[in-house]
């Protein structure tokens, strides 16, 4: 008998920093607020996994993987730092 997994699927809970529609703010800060919190605490640090799943769910992929690509290459348009 084959193992059942069970995944729990959660979207990002309501932040009143970005009350309007257009959530592309709400995105980019969650983005560069996990990089800040891995650079600070590591990736390891619980809750930098809440800002990694904020922005997972709510950025478009594309996105996404474009500003993990700056951050690779060192282009991403503003600090990553602590």
């Amino acid at each position: 008998m084959a193992e059942e997994n069970t995944y729990t699927l959660q979207t990002a809970g309501f932040d009143a920093r970005f009350p309007n529609v257009n959530q592309t703010k709400h995105w980019y800060q969650n983005f560069v607020d996990y990089h800040k919190c891995v650079n600070a605490k590591g990736e390891e640090f619980a809750p930098c996994q809440q800002f990694k799943r904020a922005y997972q769910s709510l950025c478009p992929n594309e996105w996404t993987s474009k500003w993990t690509e700056q951050v690779e290459n060192g282009t991403f348009p503003a600090s990553l730092e602590p």
